[in-house]
């Protein structure tokens, strides 16, 4: 199995020319699922767009409120990703096939738990955004074709964690990159029709997203009980409450950081709208252009969390250590050539997107400001992937929060209302932020104050109560 081939490279590592390779295997399949989610996502968008601006708004004040469910179904995946690795590197298997199994189990109690607050509440959420009663009526029939089902975004999320934590970085992609073309094929026949399929408008857009989560969910299913290292075993479905508060304990700090993010998004985006619809619209447009940085980030970031989490688990502290840097400099040399991108190419990419000459230059003067500070969302991106390996997650969450509210919110509204300086001032200060963060997280990390080794694994723990005669020999032999 994949994540086999990963544990074989790296008990064998050498050099680190040989680390790099290992980083870039692990880092590139999830760069590229990220940049199918994110094209496809576009003709999401478009299609959509088709029906009138009432549609699209409806779909992107759901989009908002789902991505608090989102910020729960990731956290789950944060924890289950960093134990897994954690104890695959301790070479505990049965613990990693234990706490996967109870990984599963919550994300289906939360999957749950948020369908019903969407068949109860759908509206209410919905109406804390402020939207018209056009848009309210589309958004609340969305949101529960989407939202009632989120079992399966749940699955989607921890499933995908699950394989990455113990290396398989591949199969998340190829199952995201074909639902991702599902679900765009879909939109097209459900929200227009096609030959005896009628059509059916933002009700087919909802549909073909359901679908395609379902679709999702069952293959990696199937791929995750085919691992050797992590198959299904019956006995592991009881809920566990030592693997429960393990998961609870890595993943509500995840969880906050997201949530305290997305709260600080909504402050500052309410400053924004304050500058004009030429501003927003810039804002919105350059947002969409940059998010193309966020993927090869969040790539080699997912690559830091396994690889750290499993030399934390081995014990190998000094190659966690190793591995982190060498990662942090991959991804600042890939980001920096992209921000080059962004700072020189800015005004002809906005140019795709609108031939108002005004907002083009502001999207030109956003991108600019933009692409000086990707060496710093290299940085950010990539340490807190690996202070998550390092089973710290609370001190990114805290960092976020002051980030967030202390140096973002403030500086856009000093720079960008109060002293007047626009769209460039947001920038600047949500540059600042990023600066920020990323400079107190190299400190941290060069004072050694970024792993929470009190959380390790020890060798005793896959004697687990629930060990049963088959794999007891398989508990003695790792003494």
């Amino acid at each position: 199995m994949k994540e086999e081939a990963v544990e074989a490279k790296l008990s064998n590592v050498q050099s680190n020319k040989d680390r790099l390779k290992i980083i870039t295997v692990l880092a590139i399949p999830a760069v590229i699922e990220n940049f199918f989610q994110t094209i496809l996502g576009f003709v999401d968008t478009y299609f959509v767009s088709k029906l009138g601006l009432a549609e699209v708004s409806a779909v992107g004040v759901t989009n908002a409120v789902l991505a608090i469910y989102f910020a729960l179904f990731m956290a789950i995946g944060v924890a289950a990703n960093v134990r897994i690795a954690n104890f695959l590197g301790a070479n505990l298997t049965e613990k990693a096939r234990h706490i996967s199994q109870q990984a599963i189990v919550l994300a289906l109690l939360f999957g749950l738990l948020t369908g019903i607050a969407t068949l109860f509440f759908a509206e209410p959420l919905l109406k804390l955004m402020g939207i018209e009663a056009d848009v309210l009526e589309a958004g609340s029939l969305y949101f529960r074709i989407v939202g009632i089902p989120s079992i399966f975004m749940s699955l989607m999320f921890v499933l995908s964690a699950i394989l990455r934590g113990a290396g398989d970085t591949k199969t998340p992609m190829k199952v995201s990159i074909v639902i991702n073309i599902v679900n765009a094929v879909l939109d097209y026949v459900l929200i227009f029709g096609f030959l005896l399929i009628p059509e059916m408008g933002i009700v087919g857009a909802a549909l073909a997203t359901v679908f395609s989560r379902v679709i999702g969910s069952a293959a990696l299913l199937f791929y995750l009980n085919r691992s050797k290292v992590l198959a299904f075993r019956k006995d592991y479905w009881k809920l566990d409450k030592v693997h429960l508060m393990e998961l609870t304990a890595l993943g509500a700090p995840a969880a906050g950081e997201r949530l305290v993010m997305r709260a600080g998004q909504i402050v500052y985006f309410g400053f924004v709208v304050a500058l004009g619809t030429n501003a927003f619209a810039a804002h919105q447009i350059a947002g969409n252009i940059e998010v193309f940085s966020y993927m090869i980030g969040y790539g080699f970031a997912t690559a830091a969390t396994i690889l750290v989490g499993q030399q934390i688990g081995a014990g190998n502290l000094e190659e966690a250590k190793i591995y982190a840097k060498l990662t942090t400099v991959l991804t600042l040399a890939s980001m920096t050539i992209l921000g080059a991108m962004l700072f020189f190419l800015g005004d002809w990419a906005g140019s795709f997107f609108t031939e108002d000459r005004e907002v083009i230059g502001n999207i030109g003067t956003a991108l600019k400001i933009s692409g000086a500070f990707q060496p710093f969302l290299a940085v950010l991106m990539v340490l807190t992937g690996a202070f998550q390996g390092a089973n710290n997650t609370k001190f990114p969450m805290y960092l976020t929060a002051v980030g967030m509210w202390a140096v973002r919110t403030v500086l856009v509204y000093v720079l960008g209302i109060m002293l007047g300086w626009g769209l460039a001032g947001v920038w600047i200060a949500i540059g600042a932020d990023i600066a920020f963060r990323a400079i107190v997280l190299v400190i941290q990390f060069k004072r050694g104050k970024w792993m929470a080794l009190e959380k390790a694994p020890e060798a005793e723990s896959e004697c687990h109560p629930q060990t049963t005669k088959e794999n007891m020999s398989a508990c003695v032999n790792n003494y």
